[in-house]
């Protein structure tokens, strides 16, 4: 059945901040107070699921709204340096000329988001953001009902794994992409729906009969 949804994640999915993340996170740690991250850190914590990460890093749970509050901060502060990956632009006008609506639910605020996503985010008939570390499913289930589209044709697509997993909760599929913040393997251990290795993809699996991608 084709999607008629897709509710799109925003860093590491269509932003590509990852760089910054890693440019910024010890002046956060240093800030509230938790564990730094080395070099040799990065990868596993890439394979590793929110609640780990949290773990790993000493995150005091009470701590998670500041911290996130501060990271919007930061990110307004420097949004000249994160840009959208190649291909996005192409990718959501395809889908939206095809008839897929576009919903954007994320950590940023809805001004941070239309900053980096520029003239692309006219595309988007809703954004819910400044979502808690684990509130998407709650606010998945809200876009939908506003959407008043059936679940069975909703899709959530995201960088990570707590993506894959508040996806699952709010009863929707899940497609999972290759270039963001969580590895690869990571992500396909958890057998989201979709696996997309190239930005590309996504419009050749939403969308039926779409020509661009073989024409391209």
């Amino acid at each position: 059945m084709p999607y008629s949804l897709a509710i799109f994640d925003l860093d590491g999915t269509l932003a590509d901040s990852f760089p910054w993340f890693l440019r910024t996170i010890n002046d956060v740690a240093d800030r509230f107070g938790f564990r730094r991250v080395a070099d040799e850190d990065i990868e596993g914590l890439r394979h590793a699921s929110s609640r780990e990460i949290l773990s790993r890093l000493e995150v005091p749970l009470w701590k998670l709204p500041a911290i996130a509050r501060h990271a919007r901060r930061l990110k307004a502060e420097a949004a000249a340096e994160i840009s959208l990956f190649v291909g996005v632009e192409t990718m959501l006008r395809t889908l939206a000329e095809n008839g897929v609506q576009l919903a954007l639910v994320t950590s940023d605020s809805e001004a941070n988001a239309r900053e980096k996503l520029g003239e692309a985010a006219a595309l988007f008939s809703q954004f819910d953001c400044s979502a808690s570390l684990f509130g998407k499913a709650a606010k998945f289930r809200r876009v939908v009902r506003r959407a008043g589209v059936e679940p069975n044709r909703v899709i959530a697509i995201g960088d990570e794994v707590r993506d894959i997993e508040a996806a699952r909760t709010a009863g929707i599929a899940c497609g999972a992409v290759c270039w963001g913040y969580a590895a690869p393997a990571a992500l396909r251990a958890l057998g989201p729906d979709h696996i997309f290795a190239q930005m590309e993809e996504i419009a050749d699996v939403l969308c039926e009969n779409v020509g661009w991608i073989s024409e391209a």
